[in-house]
């Protein structure tokens, strides 16, 4: 096994590092493959500073068993584009009654009741037109088991509440709306009534969650925190007393999920039909997060260009996804993802080590290999090392540096794979579990640039 080699620039390789990014995107060639590049000090030191871009292909692949059960957020959504096609969420949650809470007497008098949406993100189209959000009744229960994205529940068309709202510039708010009069005074009498909801089983038995679903045509998904604000309220008096109460059940502590509807029928990704399966879709590619619509990147070129190289030391080794194609202001892309190593079959490989964790692109500076109990020298599958592929707002590109990776694979250390891009990172968790941003770009601007020094 070779070791890691380290490199110390002398000055003028500084000064030549510094005026390569002036030209980073000038491209040149030569005869000699491993002098492919921009010598950018020849002839004053016997070191010897180069620069080289290559393309990395990409396909379109649809995630397989795709969980969304408890992702923290529910999105109500319905988008419609030219490349994903029409994509619809749906959120489903349980809700939560406290039996030990004081609940109203039987001689309560109902006064009014309120469903709130606790809404944290809004993505989309248009925020200045009004958008429609309804809360549906569930005519079948939410099971203790695990829900992807493709799953959904039969719930009744009628809606419980519903209401219109402008967003414009406010991208977190509560939403507060009348519940369907017959159903809140109906629940009210049961709550007044001792003898019911003694367990939550039974409340649940009664009532069995609800979806929050969006109108067609607003092209607008908003995400909905789960807790205590996303409720349903329930105000009540007693005779002689003027002064309001109250009781109030929440989804603190509920079982939900997000369900996908798609139609690509007449888009580019109408071929991609089965899960797990890479498709080529033409030259623009793309990502949609609850859809599990993700890349897979062929990273051969790398192998190619490191096979023309002798006693080289990589400076810098970028790679940049961009500039995306243009979409709406309000319509913000996946902010981050990490690269996820994926063999052949398109499964995820699972690193040796204890814990089993799924083995990615580990950030520089890290160590990309690390010995197990045998003493082996094995990829890193510490999560929170990963490369962070971060986007730009003000340049539209994904970028991320890769140096010390490709440096490893390059001295042999770790075996060259090809990458997933996963929207997930150690700190935000999986953005593919709670809302539908996307991203397009063509497939000649996923690029890997590489400044490297050869010694003379």
């Amino acid at each position: 096994m070779k070791s890691y080699t380290a490199f110390i620039p002398v000055s003028p390789v500084k000064l030549a590092i510094s005026a390569l990014f002036s030209i980073l995107l000038f491209n040149s060639s030569c005869s000699d493959p491993s002098t492919v590049g921009i010598e950018l000090a020849p002839g004053n030191n016997q070191i010897g500073v180069f620069y080289k871009e290559f393309e990395l292909d990409a396909n379109v692949i649809l995630l397989d068993s795709f969980s969304t059960t408890n992702s923290t957020l529910l999105i109500a959504g319905h988008e419609e584009d030219d490349f994903f096609g029409v994509t619809e969420a749906t959120g489903y949650s349980r809700m939560y009654l406290d039996v030990t809470a004081q609940r109203p007497r039987n001689d309560a008098i109902y006064d009014s009741s309120f469903f709130s949406l606790d809404i944290v993100s809004v993505n989309g189209s248009d925020l200045k037109e009004p958008k429609l959000y309804s809360v549906h009744r569930l005519s079948e229960p939410i099971l203790d088991t695990a829900y992807y994205n493709f799953d959904k529940l039969a719930f009744l068309p009628q809606p419980l509440a519903s209401t219109e709202v402008v967003f414009g510039e406010t991208k977190d708010t509560t939403l507060i709306f009348p519940l369907e009069e017959s159903f809140a005074e109906e629940m009210f009498v049961k709550l007044s009534d001792s003898r019911q909801f003694q367990t939550l089983f039974q409340f649940r038995d009664y009532f069995p969650g609800f979806a929050v679903k969006a109108r067609k045509g607003d092209n607008t998904t908003a995400g909905i925190a789960l807790g205590g604000e996303t409720s349903m309220t329930f105000y009540y008096h007693y005779a002689g007393d003027t002064s309001a109460s109250e009781f109030t059940i929440s989804t603190f502590s509920s079982r939900s999920f997000n369900g996908i509807q798609s139609d690509r029928s007449g888009t580019p990704t109408s071929i991609v039909t089965e899960r797990g399966k890479t498709y080529d879709v033409g030259q623009i590619v793309g990502m949609k997060s609850a859809l599990a619509m993700a890349l897979k990147i062929d990273t051969s070129p790398i192998d190619a260009f490191l096979d023309t190289l002798t006693r080289v030391t990589f400076n810098q080794v970028n790679l940049n996804i961009g500039t995306i194609e243009e979409q709406d202001k309000d319509n913000n892309p996946i902010n981050s993802m990490v690269l996820k190593f994926i063999d052949s079959n398109n499964r995820v490989l699972i690193s040796s080590l204890p814990g089993k964790n799924e083995l990615h692109v580990v950030t520089d500076g890290q160590p990309q290999v690390i010995e197990d109990e045998n003493g082996k020298m094995v990829p890193n599958n510490l999560f929170a090392a990963s490369a962070i592929l971060s986007y730009n707002t003000e340049t539209k590109v994904y970028n991320t540096r890769i140096t010390s990776h490709v440096n490893a694979i390059y001295r042999d250390q770790l075996q060259r794979q090809d990458w997933l891009l996963f929207a997930e990172t150690p700190t935000t968790g999986i953005d593919f579990r709670r809302s539908l941003r996307q991203f397009k770009v063509n497939k000649d601007k996923i690029k890997v640039q590489i400044i490297y020094s050869k010694t003379r």
